[in-house]
């Protein structure tokens, strides 16, 4: 039997991964992995547990019981943490810091590992995140790297945010998701970095519908 179909679709905080994810597995009738969710909910487990993000024994030791699933939903998969919805909770700059943070850890990145290549059943998965195409799944039939710019992604995820009841500041936007972009590509543990043989696609000027479009067209002209 042939090895499940695996599309990858990495980028930064704020590029649109996630939706564009949801889209195409929803198109291909695919399994889907949001794996910046699973570190997300990596770092509200720690910081529920009021441990010190700078200490990467006590973050894995609080890993050791971590009780998450997903489940679908309209625009974005749903993230349960011990049986509670916390895709609020999981959307907040200050989780996405501290995801930030715990992700330079390798024992964190090794402990969760295992559980993204979990995620891998047939007919295939389309999983998005910042190393899928390059560590997790580095065999993966087609592979995207998503581009856009700090101003762009800090509006997006301003609208993102204030759709959720959320209040938020475009401006300090824009300064975390740069100071995470620095932390990302500069970790010495999987680096925010396009695979060799992945197609780049600058959403910058782009809607989701077109860069929906110009996925699903990629993804056409490979498998036919």
């Amino acid at each position: 039997m042939s090895e499940p179909y695996v599309i990858t679709i990495d980028g930064a905080s704020g590029s649109g991964k996630g939706s564009l994810a949801l889209r195409i597995a929803r198109h291909l009738g695919f399994h889907l992995l949001d794996s910046g969710a699973i570190y997300r909910l990596a770092a509200l487990q720690a910081l529920r547990q009021k441990v010190d993000l700078n200490n990467e024994v006590a973050v894995v030791e609080v890993l050791q019981d971590f009780d998450i699933h997903f489940e679908e939903g309209e625009e974005l998969s749903i993230p349960y943490l011990d049986d509670e919805d916390v895709s609020s909770q999981i959307r907040l700059e200050s989780t996405g810091d501290a995801a930030s943070i715990i992700a330079q850890y390798p024992a964190v990145r090794a402990r969760l590992l295992e559980r993204q290549q979990q995620c891998l059943r047939a007919p295939g998965l389309v999983a998005d995140g910042r190393d899928m195409g390059t560590v997790v799944f580095p065999n993966a039939h087609i592979k995207f790297f998503l581009y856009a710019s700090p101003e762009i992604r800090a509006q997006r995820r301003h609208k993102q945010l204030i759709s959720m009841g959320i209040s938020a500041n475009i401006a300090q936007l824009q300064a975390e998701i740069s100071d995470r972009d620095e932390r990302d590509r500069n970790r010495s543990e999987s680096p925010l970095l396009p695979a060799p043989d992945a197609l780049v696609v600058d959403s910058s000027l782009l809607d989701l519908d077109q860069v929906t479009q110009l996925m699903i067209s990629h993804i056409d002209e490979v498998t036919t």
